[in-house]
């Protein structure tokens, strides 16, 4: 497959802090690909290096390639790649009116539906007739964006761009930005601590942490095949149960929690008896019932009491406290009705199918 973007184990060092460790990335042409972790993991920093305004530590056959025959932002990088968060030259907020600039010498002079088009799918339509000081700091952010996807690079890089919005613009974003990377045919490289954002928009993902690559892959793959416990705590809401290992059976790890909680979870690698372990268990995953002959037959089941209901429409959950350790769980709340009246204090059942549950070796964050 076409590359737009490749970067061969750079490493990144401020003193004796390594920002980015010997890390290696290929983006294919025309994707949509994200950089997620958390605040300091270095992924500006390496965005940055990227783009030309940062330069690594010491070179191990560092190589960026762009499409020659693809039309490239000019000016702001070196390697013709616009900054992290930045915009063209003539988009700087002065005094100025916000349109695009004229067309260079021998381009098509059909920019103005695609002007139109842009600035209709960031949700501002007459932005061309408003000063900058008109706008607010998200407007500003989505002219950028549409700005920069106008002028038709081959690579868009974008640092966190919608932190600026408020929670409903930026879920409106979400969306607008996927089909505009869609419609221009652009290939993104897109950073962003959200996790969300990081599964709504993009094709695959790399989840960074101090300074690695813990895994990369496609939302799916993240969400539901985590190779490292980092990226089954930090994708996606998850129940963390750490304990030593009983046993390890049939691909099955029987872990003991510190106060007495039995967990049986499907082991990712080579877990033996005795091993130090974390298990995650995806609050929609497990099943409710108030009866435990409710529960499918391949559960392993648990009882408690209801702890509180964290109401948030479709996204509720309840917490439950199993009755004899005192462990909280989360369990997402089933939509369908039968526990609309779901009281503080009712006892409930619950269970979880081992195999939908994942078991990691403690210590064990892959690279």
């Amino acid at each position: 497959m076409e590359q737009d973007l490749e970067v061969d184990r750079v490493t990144k060092r401020y003193g004796p802090h390594t920002a980015v460790d010997a890390l290696s990335l290929a983006v294919a042409h025309g994707s949509f690909f994200s950089i997620l972790g958390p605040s300091g993991c270095g992924k500006t920093t390496l965005l940055r290096i990227v783009a030309g305004f940062s330069h690594r530590t010491r070179a191990m056959s560092d190589r960026r390639s762009l499409d020659a025959r693809r039309r490239a932002e000019p000016a702001t990088g070196e390697h013709g790649v616009p900054a992290p968060g930045a915009v063209p030259a003539d988009v700087r907020w002065r005094e100025r009116r916000l349109r695009p600039r004229a067309p260079r010498r021998g381009e098509c002079g059909d920019r103005q539906p695609r002007r139109r088009h842009a600035r209709t799918r960031v949700g501002l339509p007459g932005a061309q007739h408003k000063r900058v000081d008109q706008l607010s700091g998200g407007q500003k952010q989505r002219v950028a964006i549409a700005r920069s996807l106008v002028l038709e690079p081959t690579l868009l890089l974008l640092d966190e761009p919608l932190g600026a919005l408020d929670l409903k613009l930026r879920e409106h974003m979400k969306i607008e930005l996927k089909q505009l990377q869609a419609d221009f045919g652009t290939t993104f490289v897109y950073i962003t601590h959200d996790q969300s954002e990081a599964l709504v928009l993009s094709d695959r993902v790399a989840v960074m942490n101090a300074g690695r690559f813990e895994q990369v892959g496609t939302p799916q793959e993240l969400y539901y095949q985590p190779r490292t416990p980092f990226v089954a705590g930090f994708v996606g809401a998850n129940n963390r149960f750490a304990g030593s290992a009983v046993r390890s059976d049939g691909g099955i790890v029987e872990l003991l929690t510190a106060d007495g909680l039995a967990v049986r979870a499907r082991a990712s690698g080579s877990i033996a008896a005795g091993d130090p372990v974390e298990a995650f268990m995806r609050p929609e995953v497990i099943d409710l019932a108030r009866d435990a002959s409710e529960l499918p037959s391949t559960a392993q089941r648990f009882s408690g009491r209801v702890q509180s209901l964290l109401f948030d429409g479709a996204n509720s959950a309840v917490l439950v406290r199993e009755e004899t350790t005192r462990a909280e769980i989360r369990i997402a709340l089933p939509q369908t009705g039968r526990f609309a009246d779901l009281g503080v204090d009712e006892r409930v059942t619950f269970g979880v199918d081992p195999q939908r549950a994942v078991c990691f070796r403690a210590g064990n964050h892959g690279g």
